[in-house]
């Protein structure tokens, strides 16, 4: 026995004095005289009373034999994902040459050491015998079975955990909390890394719209393996109905095969677009044959403000071909010259009463300024701004998600911006202290002429400065370009920002003419060029190289720019599946609101049923909110949701997702050994292949403690010690009632 808190031997003869000094005091004059034997009775009762209760006050622990390896338990995890089903376990589906080593080898053996206990994992941890075991579930979530496994044993002995798994993963990484409490895992991996003769489309993705989205680029990412060069077909659909199809060939067994579609999706409806690899001869993985994307209706026009610093051919260019592109609202601002007492004056056009807010040629307030989704500044000098309005720039861009576009040499004209909140928004340096910039990291052929305009690398698959079907049809479009007027003589990008295209300075350096950033949750983008109008004018009019330009531009730096209220879903739902549906409600200066009521409603595919009603919840962050939905089955699904505050309407929005888009389980569905070795490792197990398993139990039981700890109790934690104090108080109270005392 010993004392969980520590007693000093001297603490401990100056308590057992107490104790008796106390005992003897409580029967030092009695009421009713009592014999020798009786009063050396009653106060050894009271000082046992005592000292029992002092004891426990510093808890006596004893220590007990070490537990019976029968209580020794070793859980077996098995994965019962659909990847389990693939035969390329020597000939035979994973799950059945787990099942085979289980029953004759592994369960057997373990039960000499230990006490088995079986469990499947899929997308829950469930109870399982050997014949039960099917490869059905839709996921594999290892992270969520180790965590249910820790509360499970949570006080228990365990040796360790035998896992028997193909490393598919579509959970999260199992935290080193849980692996280190459970103990060792022990690996046994199933499989082939090499995998079975599988075709794959690894990734579906779209580039930003183009020209009022009438076209959009799908870039394919396929895969062949164990094919060699075999070609094989890619197909391309929209919403079931095929538009395009190519026959490819890989450059080598197992590279990637990258392709662009364009499309035109359709702007009043959400359209689905499937990618798949067609039937082919000895694919044994079929599931992973194609993906969907979602491309979204296009939604309202995105509302663009223009200042101009004065009248003239490029602003005139400029406002033409932004009105004329139905996917935009353009309000403008030109300052028409200055009164007799040296103030300015302006014209303003807008939409929908706005021009009463343009009259001092800037929005007075952010609520004015922050209805727009992007800001063009075209040959304004930076003193035009007070030192405010350039604050409310830079949040427009970085807090409300807006895009900036500055453009035309006035605009950099004596360093006007420098210094100034603007400066970090741009992505060129304003200073030219980086002189020009290197040619070799920007373009692979000649240098530009004078003036001229050239593509780098990044420009050629940018969305603002693709003007061709390809890479290669853009570089010549942009090759015959006419020369700009002039250029100003900028610096190099900050980091994060792309130059996408330039030309030679006069002194023969390499300038940008055109970069764009991310800022915040914004865009940005500079034109350092003069008198772009020339691309309008001096080609034929048949060419709208100009319009293309500009108008993706445009659209490129405001079609993020979230409203006052968005919705957003998960990513990649699959029918069954829990999804998070997010909520984020700001007012008109885009600062969040959290006193907000939802209504949240999800309307399924075919709309054959009512939208099903939401509960939404606060979440942590500020003006955000959450729910819950679980998608019954694939396809196309649409969440509206309106908000109320003080019972007054504060917005509304909606969001089409798309379930099923790419079956994760089947995502290169090869033996994941890396990912089995590194949970082994990082747990302190080992990892072995089917043929040696039973090297893993030899590992376990060399692992597993032969001289366990004892057990540990604490005294007072039992039904025992309160019983003791109440049956000696019984006892003293007893024979103080028959010896006549109170």
């Amino acid at each position: 026995m010993y004392f969980a808190t520590p007693l000093p031997w001297w603490l401990a003869l100056l308590l057992a004095a107490g104790v008796a000094g106390v005992a003897s005091l409580s029967y030092r004059r009695p009421l009713v005289p009592l014999s020798r034997a009786q009063h050396t009775t009653l106060v050894t009762l009271r000082a046992v009373v005592l000292g029992l209760l002092v004891l426990f006050l510093f808890r006596p622990v004893i220590l007990g034999p070490p537990a019976a390896d029968a209580d020794l338990v070793v859980p077996v995890l098995v994965d019962t994902s659909k990847s389990m089903r693939i035969a390329d376990a020597g000939g035979q589906p994973r799950i059945v040459r787990a099942k085979e080593l289980l029953q004759n080898d592994l369960l057997p053996r373990l039960a000499r050491q230990a006490r088995p206990e079986l469990f499947g994992v899929g997308d829950v941890l469930a109870p399982a015998t050997v014949e039960g075991l099917a490869a059905e579930a839709g996921g594999s979530d290892l992270a969520g079975a180790l965590g249910t496994l820790r509360d499970r044993y949570r006080g228990r002995r365990t040796a360790g955990v035998l896992l028997l798994s193909d490393g598919g993963n579509t959970g999260e990484t199992p935290p080193a909390s849980d692996r280190a409490q459970l103990g060792p895992i022990f690996v046994v991996g199933l499989g082939s890394t090499d995998g079975p003769p599988d075709r794959e489309v690894r990734a579906l993705t779209t580039s930003d719209p183009r020209v009022g989205q009438t076209s959009v680029d799908l870039h394919v990412s396929a895969v062949s393996r164990g094919f060699g060069r075999e070609p094989f077909e890619l197909r391309v659909m929209a919403n079931a109905s095929l538009l395009d199809r190519r026959r490819v060939v890989p450059v080598a067994e197992g590279s990637p095969v990258e392709e662009v579609f364009t499309v035109s999706p359709d702007p009043a409806s959400a359209t689905v677009y499937t990618a798949e690899i067609g039937p082919e001869t000895g694919d044994q993985v079929l599931e992973n044959n194609k993906r969907s994307i979602l491309v979204s209706p296009s939604g309202r026009k995105r509302r663009i403000l223009a200042i101009a610093g004065a009248p003239g051919f490029e602003h005139s260019f400029l406002l033409r071909a932004l009105s004329l592109d139905p996917s935009l609202e353009l309000d403008s601002v030109v300052r028409k010259g200055r009164t007799e007492v040296g103030e300015s004056t302006f014209v303003a056009q807008a939409y929908g009463g706005r021009a009463a807010t343009l009259t001092s040629g800037f929005p007075a307030t952010r609520e004015a300024l922050y209805v727009y989704d992007a800001l063009i500044v075209a040959n304004v000098e930076g003193d035009f701004f007070t030192r405010a309005q350039l604050s409310m720039v830079a949040d427009f861009v970085s807090l409300r998600g807006g895009g900036l576009l500055v453009l035309g040499g006035r605009s950099f004209a004596q360093r006007g911006l420098i210094g100034t909140p603007l400066e970090e928004v741009l992505p060129l340096e304003l200073n030219d202290r980086r002189g020009s910039l290197p040619p070799l990291a920007l373009s692979r052929d000649a240098e530009p002429p004078h003036n001229g305009v050239k593509l780098t690398l990044d420009g050629e698959r940018h969305p603002v400065t693709r003007l061709g079907r390809s890479p290669e049809e853009a570089r010549k479009v942009w090759a015959a370009l006419p020369p700009l007027a002039s250029t100003a003589m900028l610096g190099g990008p900050r980091p994060g920002a792309l130059v996408l295209a330039v030309t030679t300075g006069p002194s023969g350096g390499i300038l940008p003419i055109v970069a764009v950033q991310r800022y915040g949750r914004g865009r940005s983008m500079v034109f350092a060029g003069e008198a772009s109008w020339r691309w309008k004018m001096m080609l034929p009019a048949t060419d709208r190289s100009y319009e293309f330009f500009w108008r993706q531009a445009v659209r490129w730096l405001s079609t993020d720019a979230p409203d006052p209220m968005t919705v957003t879903v998960s990513e990649h739902p699959a029918p069954a599946e829990p999804l998070s549906i997010d909520v984020e409600v700001l007012d008109r200066t885009f600062l969040p609101v959290s006193d907000a009521t939802m209504t949240l409603s999800v309307g399924e595919p075919g709309g054959e049923n009512a939208p099903a009603p939401i509960a939404v919840r606060p979440a942590r962050d500020a003006g955000h909110f959450s729910g819950s939905f679980t998608p019954a089955r694939p396809g196309l699904y649409h969440v509206t949701v309106t908000a109320r505050r003080g019972g007054v309407a504060a917005g509304s929005a909606d969001r089409w997702f798309h379930v099923g888009d790419v079956d994760r389980e089947f995502v290169d569905p090869r033996l994941n050994e890396g990912f089995l070795r590194r949970l082994a490792r990082d747990s302190g197990g080992q990892y072995a292949g089917t043929a040696d398993a039973a090297r893993l139990l030899e590992s376990l039981a060399s692992a597993t403690p032969r001289s366990p700890e004892p057990q540990r109790r604490d005294l007072w934690h039992g039904p025992w010690a309160f019983i003791s104090v109440m049956g000696l108080l019984s006892a003293e109270w007893i024979l103080r009632r028959r010896w006549g005392l109170r």
